[in-house]
């Protein structure tokens, strides 16, 4: 377990916020993996979440790109109201979702973050040839970054909603039909991250789409 300390907070959207934390001595991971991160306050420790780093590995600083519901007074509640100077304990890092290629990156909501130090480091190689962003929100405004992926070189993005009508963006589930229409080629791999339905429902529509299981990342590989 190691205690970090907060350093900023800035808000994304309405309801995600970008937190920077320093960074122990020695503690490395990969684009794509996670942690297990607890709250350093009395009858908060043992309530552990898992959530992605999205800085890289190279910098100095550890980053976390998290979404709150605070609907209740849960984990994620508490870190939007965290200030610099406060501490969170995290475990060592896991995931099984890591850069194994250009390809169709589909993600549902928070689901983006494995993407994101991902895509970072492919756009800082120039090597977002080849590769597309899937990105499903329940409305326009929850789109995390969303000026960031339009101005990435090479990256194709594609938005959808699911709950708003009138957005700039479609109302559309992610079916299998939505993606033949919109990506030509199914050949590389495919990375998939959101909500446990989505992940099962987009797994299915791809696989109907020829693409195999040794092809598709995602976090119960």
């Amino acid at each position: 377990m190691h205690r970090i300390t907060l350093r900023e907070i800035s808000a994304l959207t309405h309801d995600t916020n970008r937190l920077v934390f320093t960074r122990p001595e020695g503690y490395d991971f990969t684009p794509g993996q996670a942690t297990d991160f607890a709250l350093d306050q009395d009858g908060w420790r043992e309530e552990k979440r898992p959530f992605t780093f999205t800085s890289q590995p190279d910098e100095p600083i550890l980053e976390f790109t998290i979404k709150s519901y605070p609907d209740h007074d849960g984990v994620t509640k508490r870190i939007a109201d965290l200030r610099p100077g406060d501490t969170v304990l995290i475990d060592e890092p896991w995931g099984a979702i890591n850069d194994q290629g250009p390809g169709v990156f589909i993600a549902g909501g928070a689901g983006i973050t494995p993407f994101i130090p991902i895509l970072r480091r492919r756009a800082r190689d120039n090597k977002l040839s080849g590769c597309t962003l899937i990105f499903s929100n329940r409305t326009e405004r929850d789109i995390i970054l969303r000026e960031e992926w339009e101005g990435m070189p090479g990256l194709e993005c594609i938005f959808t909603v699911t709950d708003e009508n009138g957005a700039t963006v479609p109302r559309q589930d992610i079916t299998a039909d939505f993606l033949k229409a919109n990506v030509p080629d199914w050949s590389n791999n495919v990375y998939i991250c959101g909500p446990p339905p989505m992940i099962e429902a987009v797994e299915k529509a791809v696989k109907s789409l020829g693409v195999s299981d040794e092809h598709i990342v995602t976090e119960e590989a």
